[in-house]
């Protein structure tokens, strides 16, 4: 089955690099939030995780673009959210990243927004 170009089995190697990126600069309470069984999803995937600062928002961001070009040759369609830092969005077609800080992903709260998507939370790395 394919959506924007990508294999659906391609998709979820996407978001394990993207994750894998995220861990990579200890982004915090990863969570992935799985939409295909949603009738008239925009996206397959979400990925979410938290920064503590600015600097470590940015950087989680860099490490997920640079780690997924370099693992599996993959570069975002846009990103958006560099100025300020509080919070970045990456778009890779059918999965968007969520970098945020965690009083803006508190406010928002976007992974309980779709009742019957699943959630799956990510373990820390020790």
């Amino acid at each position: 089955m394919k959506k924007s170009g990508i294999e659906l089995d391609e998709t979820e190697l996407l978001v394990s690099k993207i994750v894998e990126g995220i861990q990579e600069k200890k982004g915090e309470k990863i969570v992935t939030v799985n939409m295909t069984k949603l009738e008239n999803n925009v996206f397959r995937y979400f990925v979410i995780c938290e920064g503590r600062s600015n600097t470590h928002v940015g950087s989680i961001a860099d490490s997920v673009k640079d780690y997924v070009r370099e693992q599996i040759r993959v570069k975002p369609m846009a990103i958006d959210g560099y100025e300020n830092a509080m919070w970045i969005a990456m778009d890779y077609g059918d999965v968007i990243v969520h970098v945020f800080q965690p009083e803006i992903r508190a406010f928002y709260s976007i992974e309980t927004l779709w009742e019957d998507a699943e959630v799956a939370e990510i373990p820390e790395l020790s």
